[in-house]
């Protein structure tokens, strides 16, 4: 296909952080990556308006380990705050996910290429990404490399037994990807099989929570830059 991506991601530590332990101001990490946190990983590869990027599957390759560490976090109003974050240690994951053009961007139909985007998507995955991977939370470094997904040994490839992995945060629903004025959180209870996790399309959660109002930000010719016009004004051929 000419609009997917198949990479893997590692990092010695992950905090995709569980909402309901914030409350005292614990961290305490889902045992794998979130549907929203991989869609913010793959967008830190390569991202525009034009397109958005859809999770199709992910595939855990090591086992799920956990570490806890005291933490100190930043309170700019002062204070000596002593933290207990509890880490993914060791984590390496296999990604696969597709991009669509984005219907409810009108306003980019005139960036609508998909081999454009495939190409710069392809290049910026093996140079490791354009922006700074982070695993869940900044404190924690990712990289990522291609691959082809479902290849090599994975830790859970010999486990009969499903995973549930009870409740958890699947994303977030932008105004500028549903054509809402409205942020909402999705819900879902997925299930681990062989390592293997099978996220659904963002329109098929059935558990969605309102969140506020908001609305989206437009792009056209008048305030997008092209990549020909940036490099002449920098002195480029």
């Amino acid at each position: 296909m000419k609009n997917e991506i198949q990479f893997e991601l590692f990092g010695d530590y992950a905090l995709f952080t569980d909402p309901l332990t914030k409350i005292g101001g614990e961290k305490l990490s889902y045992s794998v990556p979130t549907y929203q946190a991989l869609k913010g990983i793959v967008e830190s590869i390569y991202w525009k308006p034009t397109i958005m990027f859809i999770i199709d599957e992910l595939r855990v390759m090591k086992p799920i380990q956990m570490e806890s560490k005291g933490i100190r976090p930043i309170e700019y109003g002062g204070g000596n705050t002593l933290a207990n974050y509890t880490y993914l240690k060791d984590v390496h994951y296999q990604v696969k996910a597709h991009f669509e053009f984005n219907m409810n961007r009108p306003d980019m139909e005139f960036d609508r290429n998909e081999g454009k985007h495939f190409s710069i998507l392809q290049r910026s995955l093996k140079a490791g990404g354009r922006r700074d991977i982070f695993l869940g939370t900044r404190e924690c470094q990712g990289y990522v490399e291609p691959c082809e997904f479902g290849s090599g040994k994975g830790f859970y490839d010999e486990v009969d037994a499903d995973y549930p992995l009870g409740t958890m945060v699947h994303g977030f629903n932008y105004p500028d990807e549903t054509g809402r004025n409205q942020l909402e959180v999705r819900l879902w209870r997925p299930v681990m099989e062989k390592g293997y996790i099978k996220f659904p399309r963002p329109e098929e959660c059935r558990i969605t929570r309102p969140i506020k109002e908001m609305e989206a930000k437009f792009f056209n010719e008048d305030n997008v830059e092209f990549a020909e016009a940036l490099a002449r004004s920098l002195g480029g051929e």
